[in-house]
């Protein structure tokens, strides 16, 4: 994934952009990065990489190297980044957020003449921002640039841009994720999440719609393109990595996790599925409020029956080899055998994705003395890898849980019935729950329907992102 934070102010502002940046530390785990700018010293640029350390601990050091009243900062999933650009449009430094699936078609349709070279990165593959600048620096001026690179681009673009004179931010041509402005007395800043600069002294101004453009200041911001009407914003925000306390489209976070747990409590209830169990758990982290509303929907005592120990080993900073990955994960789960010896336990975990920690987790219970294990998830099935953002993308669909069942079940012919797979009122779907239960260890298993999940959401359906469910566009 990845997310960014801004700020222009009339005075230093680079402790804001230092902790505003590290407010988005649970959305990447590979690069973190800043550029400040004064008008003295010019545009300062710092790249660290953080897969083994957190964002705060590579960039402490540098603040003392860092001044100016301006600047953007990062947490990227993906390539290096802010880039510094220089160009016929001047020079700016520029984050993205997103995905470009048609980029080598891109190099080869654009910049495949003598003129034009790239900076190849280890995997050969062209840095995404890069490839970005290069796209707006085609236009006459940034805002015309940033809607051309929008539309060529097949995924998603959120960005920022810091100029000499402010900020320009810019919402996805859909809306895929948010961008939220926060205003102090001091000046303005942008924000993938609202709580990072609610923590800074900043409140709530504007959040942009779909496609909107807007430049910010130290005294104020002004839409520079209008917003779109369509958007389809990511659903995952709510159910997975967004942060408790933030709000999209005005829905919070937390709030949806309860709604969504209430929901899928009373349709197991309407079934008479689950009644018997001990207690109600929640897969830490962000299956937790998820089952605290599951909870207090069903009246069954919600407990704790494992917790994670992440002092040395935050989920942010996990190996890249999977070997290490999976023992670590194994350590990380510290029992409570007063929760879990002869108990009827229900799980409720965020979603399930490829399975392979959740198997794990469900060993570890029975290891532990649970009596039975029942599985909940808190979104539906999840049958395609996400193309408009990295959450979900894999090298096969058939990496994902839903989809292999399906495939081991039916062969070929079962990928032509997929929604009825995913609806657990069908012959198939049933089906599928059953080998997925025989083939973990669960006593029972259920996902939350599409219709239950945009419920808990509460906005219009046609405005949310349910690509990776649905395979809708």
């Amino acid at each position: 994934m990845g997310g960014f934070f801004g700020a222009v102010c009339k005075q230093d502002c680079v402790l804001d952009i230092f902790f505003g940046v590290d407010y988005h530390s649970h959305l990447g785990t590979r690069r973190g990065g800043m550029i400040v700018y004064d008008k003295e010293v010019g545009f300062q640029r710092q790249i660290h990489n953080i897969e083994n350390t957190p964002f705060r601990t590579k960039f402490e050091k540098d603040l003392q190297d860092f001044q100016g009243c301006s600047g953007i900062g990062c947490i990227s999933d993906t390539d290096p980044q802010p880039l510094l650009v220089r160009s016929h449009l001047g020079l700016y430094a520029l984050t993205t957020v997103g995905i470009i699936n048609n980029a080598e078609e891109l190099v080869s349709r654009y910049f495949s003449d003598h003129g034009h070279q790239f900076m190849a990165m280890s995997s050969g593959k062209v840095n995404s921002t890069e490839l970005v600048a290069a796209l707006i620096n085609q236009k006459d001026d940034l805002v015309s640039g940033i809607l051309h690179a929008q539309e060529l681009i097949d995924g998603s673009l959120t960005l920022l841009a810091l100029t000499r004179e402010g900020i320009i931010a810019a919402r996805d041509r859909l809306g895929r994720l948010p961008v939220l402005i926060g205003r102090s007395e001091d000046g303005h800043c942008v924000s993938f999440e609202s709580f990072a600069y609610h923590k800074l002294g900043y409140e709530d101004a504007y959040e942009l719609g779909p496609r909107e453009i807007v430049k910010v200041t130290a005294d104020g911001f002004e839409t520079l393109s209008p917003a779109g009407k369509e958007m389809r914003i990511c659903a995952f925000l709510w159910t997975y990595y967004g942060y408790p306390n933030s709000n999209y489209e005005g829905v919070n976070v937390e709030v949806m996790r309860y709604r969504n747990g209430e929901i899928m409590a009373c349709d197991d209830k309407k079934r008479g599925l689950a009644e018997n169990v001990d207690f109600i758990a929640g897969v830490p982290d962000s299956g937790v409020p998820h089952a605290i509303g599951y909870a207090n929907e069903c009246g069954k005592p919600f407990a704790r029956p494992f917790v994670k120990y992440t002092p040395t080993w935050p989920r942010s900073f996990m190996p890249a080899n999977q070997k290490i990955r999976n023992q670590v994960a194994k350590m990380k789960q510290i029992p409570v055998p007063e929760l879990i010896e002869g108990k009827k336990l229900l799980f409720v975990d965020d979603s399930i994705v490829r399975g392979t920690q959740l198997r794990e987790t469900v060993e570890f219970l029975y290891e532990s003395g649970a009596k039975e294990v029942h599985m909940r998830s808190a979104c539906p099935p999840i049958m395609y890898g996400c193309k408009y953002l990295n959450f979900s993308s894999s090298n096969s669909e058939m990496e994902l849980l839903a989809r292999r069942t399906v495939q081991e079940l039916e062969g070929d012919e079962g990928q032509k019935h997929l929604e009825e797979y995913a609806d657990a009122n069908t012959k198939r779907g049933q089906c599928m729950l059953k080998t997925i239960c025989e083939k973990f260890g669960f006593s029972s298993l259920g996902y939350q329907s599409l219709d239950g999940l945009l419920e808990a959401i509460g906005l219009d359906h046609d405005k949310v992102c349910t690509y990776c469910w649905s395979g809708k566009e």
